[in-house]
């Protein structure tokens, strides 16, 4: 059966079950997605977006959106916390010769665009609606949803994110997400003219970075170790943080520690991981973006993996003759580029805790980015 006469529900309504929407919709499949969200919103401040995300973007056809509405540049710029310099890192141009090989956007804005994108295309989205049961049979997958309705699917993707419900239906005894040891704060500024690209600060302990979202805007984000997840209490946000980025003695950081504020739209987020083991599907059931393999941000490369993810799932389908042949394809061709993605990011949040090998970071940086810039 090809791709255009199959029924596909798509649980999860982020960027990689959009994606997922957006291109299985090109191939003629007729999509149901259910977010159980109702305001289909999506938390947080800046995404840093790398060549290769750029690329898929490209893939999607969203890229010249992205472009209206984010930041562009090329080249990363690495300084000591007092503002020396220690190493311009390159950043291919990957999506076209035109466009620069690494810009960031607010999340929001992103998901904005991908939502615009994947109703236009004839997708059928349903907010706050999760399923109640999932049961295969030999015609198909039956469905039952949390509104009372009930559906039958050729296939179902569980696009839902870390702490997938789908993940715990499928696979009961799979591994739970692991604290990594390391959280990410993240922040809203006004962008000053001299911050055109993406510039980090290496401390002693703590990562420090901005980067553009927009003209007017960009994102700050900080690294920090911390030994247990305890919760923090969000009244707490704006006084750490700033405590946080008073090592850096850089202009530029000294100028971010005062403009913050109560406005700043500060987010707090502990660092987890999950690599699922393989199969990532039973039968006509498939898990794709962080249900199966969620990576903490190192490699800029989360969202990346999972917007590939629904391109690779879309062009299997496709190509092969069956479901199961075509779920077998997709990850075989994704398996170990997500595995390189995850263990390598954490391989590298555990050298920057431990204060280890900066030549190990380097090379496991170099040898990543490398393998992300190949065709997927």
């Amino acid at each position: 059966m090809p791709v255009s006469c199959k029924r596909i529900l798509i649980i999860g309504g982020g960027f990689s079950g959009m994606a997922a929407a957006i291109e299985l919709r090109k191939r003629g499949a007729a999509i149901d997605v259910v977010e159980i969200d109702p305001g289909w919103r999506t938390y947080g401040a800046g995404i840093t977006l790398g060549a290769p995300t750029l690329r898929a973007l490209d893939t999607l056809g969203v890229l010249d959106e992205f472009l209206q509405h984010g930041y562009a540049s090329d080249e990363t710029e690495l300084l000591s916390s007092a503002g020396h310099p220690i190493a311009r890192l390159p950043t291919p141009r990957l999506a076209r010769s035109d466009v620069p090989g690494a810009g960031a956007i607010m999340r929001p804005v992103l998901a904005r665009i991908l939502a615009q994108v994947t109703l236009r295309s004839g997708a059928e989205v349903r907010l706050g609606v999760t399923f109640k049961t999932i049961a295969q049979t030999d015609a198909g997958v039956d469905v039952t949803f949390s509104d009372g309705t009930r559906g039958t699917y050729d296939l179902v993707v569980g696009a839902d994110g870390l702490y997938s419900k789908t993940r715990s239906i499928l696979y009961p005894a799979a591994p739970a997400p692991r604290y990594t040891g390391q959280c990410v704060w993240r922040a809203v500024l006004p962008r000053p003219p001299e911050v055109s690209k993406a510039i980090m600060w290496l401390g002693a302990k703590v990562k420090a970075g901005v980067n553009p979202v927009s003209r007017e805007e960009m994102y700050l984000f900080v690294t920090e170790d911390r030994p247990s997840n305890d919760r923090v209490d969000p009244a707490d946000f704006l006084k750490l943080l700033k405590a946080l980025i008073v090592p850096f003695t850089a202009p530029v950081m000294q100028m971010v520690r005062e403009s913050l504020n109560e406005a700043s739209q500060i987010v707090y987020r502990p660092l987890e991981a999950l690599l699922l083991p393989r199969p990532w599907s039973q039968g006509r059931v498939a898990l794709i973006g962080d249900a199966a393999h969620a990576t903490t941000p190192h490699l800029a490369s989360g969202a990346c993996i999972g917007i590939e993810d629904a391109i690779v799932l879309a062009q299997e389908l496709e190509r092969c003759d069956s479901i199961t042949d075509g779920l077998a394809a997709f990850e075989a061709r994704r398996w170990e580029r997500c595995r390189m993605v995850v263990e390598n990011s954490v391989r590298l949040g555990e050298i920057e805790i431990s204060g280890g090998s900066p030549e190990e970071h380097g090379e496991i940086m170099h040898q990543s980015m490398t393998a992300l810039a190949a065709p997927i």
